[in-house]
Formats: structure tokens, C-alpha cells, sequence
């Protein structure tokens, strides 16, 4: 059975720090990218960051560069959002995607919200 756990988000202020964390099984967790999403109330669900199979390659939407870093462990099948220096606009339901690049499958975890406020 394929599962992506979220956990980690919650209430912050203005300038603190979380870190997300999605754990996987049931795949085979080395052979896919991964990737953070968000969605806020009333948009789209938007891609926030991206990590390739084994680590190599890092991507991220200009709205999160030099706040938030994602990270993974093969050997844990756990991928990270560190998340700094957040802002009010950061508020959303955080969603953990795995995606194999060869045979197109894709899971997704139930989300985590995140909420950034005074």
C-alpha cells in the first residue's frame, strides 16, 4: 500500500521556522522525484519545491528562493521542507508529491497547513 505521511506544520509567527516532513513506503522511494506543493484558500495548488531522485538537483518557485530548502533521505524514504523566515502568504495546505519520471506514476500525501500568523 502506497503512503505519503505529511507532519510538521502548524501555527507560526511572522519570521519563524518549520520543518515538514513526508515519509513514504509502499514504492520504491530512491527512484522518484519528489516534490512540495501548496495550496491556499481560494488558488491553485502551485508547485513550491523539487528534488531529483537521488538528491542531485534542487528547484524552487521564486516566491520561496533563500526561504525554504528541500532535502531528502534514501534511506529513511523521507523528504524535508525546511521552511525559514516565513510570511503571512506562506499560509497554505502543504501537499508532499512523489513522481517516477519513467513510468509517470504519482502519489500524493493528504497535506499538512501551515499557517503564518500574529
Amino acid at each position: 500500500q502506497v503512503q505519503l505521511v505529511e507532519s510538521g506544520g502548524g501555527l507560526v509567527q511572522p519570521g519563524g521556522s518549520l520543518r515538514l516532513t513526508c515519509v513514504a513506503s509502499g514504492f520504491t522511494f530512491s527512484r522518484y522525484t519528489m516534490r512540495w506543493y501548496r495550496q491556499a484558500p481560494g488558488k491553485e495548488r502551485e508547485l513550491v519545491a523539487a528534488i531529483t531522485s537521488a538528491g542531485a538537483i534542487r528547484n524552487y518557485a521564486d516566491s520561496v528562493k533563500g526561504r525554504l530548502t528541500i532535502s531528502r533521505d534514501n534511506a529513511k524514504n523521507t523528504v524535508y521542507l525546511q521552511m525559514n523566515s516565513l510570511k503571512p502568504e506562506d499560509t497554505a495546505v502543504y501537499y508532499c508529491n512523489a513522481n517516477n519520471l519513467y513510468t509517470n506514476y504519482e502519489y500524493w500525501g493528504q497535506g499538512t497547513q501551515v499557517t503564518v500568523s500574529s
